[in-house]
């Protein structure tokens, strides 16, 4: 699999998402995925402090012990927890990343992430106590997440020469295509790495979803309405359809053209991919070998503008 650069970190195109650690899946289970991410050449895991109430970075870190010098652990800090308000401020980022470091069972966080903007506490004072981590080795690299393009130009201004984020990783996908809008420009304008979450659009991309067809009983989709209501769209199921005609006329699958779209831009680092069987894991790192052309790319976009 390539790999690709997000600051001084090399990464794999695949990542493995770990949310679902500790809540869809048990010990057992996780043990299992990421027993296949590692056996597939992955080499990037991201997960937070929140997934899975803490039990994803414990777990994951117990897997990962034995390999910790080969993969880049990816966590984030600033959402509520179930003792902390959460949040970006100075004091707070310091116990975050001591809470993660303990659970992780590490003594460095490789890219620690803020989880989304924290309206209470000026950028500055958030990258001030991040660069002291970098300065202390308990911390290689920053980033954030949920950041609009004028965010990361304010997050860069305020940084100065001291710690600058390094990556931004919003949601971004074939069917949510919003950081086109100005973050992905941004991202190339500073030099970030952009790492998409949801990239199959909550599984609409994964092939197991289309019009007229009920969603799979064992699904997040088919368990929870507000989810349904956001990706289940009669526009999304329409594209994803046209979409999967596209793929299989190249003898690929959907899922194939959905991690294929997103890695032929160069902004792209690491696809973050969750994965709740060993089977996911070896489909999303196999599908990183489809080279998509120029003129793959034109007819992929008239497609989608064809769907009304």
């Amino acid at each position: 699999m390539d790999t690709r650069r997000v600051g001084a970190l090399t990464v794999t195109a695949v990542g493995l998402g770990c949310n679902n650690f500790g809540t869809r899946l048990d010990r057992d289970g996780t043990a299992a995925v990421v027993r296949a991410a590692l056996e597939a050449g992955v080499t990037c895991f991201d997960t937070a402090d929140v997934y899975g109430g803490g039990r994803s970075e414990e777990w994951l870190g117990e897997l990962l012990a034995p390999h910790r010098d080969a993969v880049v652990i990816a966590t984030k800090f600033g959402m509520a927890t179930a003792t902390e308000r959460g949040g970006a401020k100075p004091d707070y980022v310091r116990r975050a990343a001591e809470a993660s470091l303990r659970r992780l069972g590490t003594d460095r966080i490789d890219l620690y992430q803020l989880h989304r903007p924290d309206p209470r506490t000026p950028i500055a004072d958030t990258l001030g106590a991040l660069g002291r981590l970098v300065e202390a080795g308990t911390v290689r690299e920053i980033g954030c997440s949920f950041f609009t393009a004028e965010q990361l130009r304010e997050a860069r201004a305020a940084a100065g020469a001291g710690a600058r984020f390094v990556s931004v990783q919003n949601e971004y996908s074939l069917l949510h295509r919003e950081p086109e809008q100005g973050v992905l420009a941004e991202c190339e304008r500073q030099g970030l790495a952009f790492l998409p979450y949801y990239p199959l659009a909550s599984g609409v991309l994964s092939g197991k979803y289309g019009r007229g067809r009920p969603a799979p009983q064992d699904t997040r989709l088919a368990t929870n309405a507000d989810w349904r209501r956001r990706f289940l769209t009669a526009r999304n199921l329409g594209v994803a359809d046209a979409l999967a005609g596209y793929a299989a006329s190249r003898g690929r699958t959907l899922l194939d053209l959905a991690f294929a779209w997103l890695l032929a831009r160069p902004v792209v680092a690491s696809v973050i991919a969750g994965a709740s069987s060993p089977a996911q894991v070896r489909a999303n790192v196999a599908a990183a070998d489809w080279r998509l052309s120029a003129a793959e790319l034109e007819a992929i976009n008239r497609l989608e503008e064809s769907i009304a």
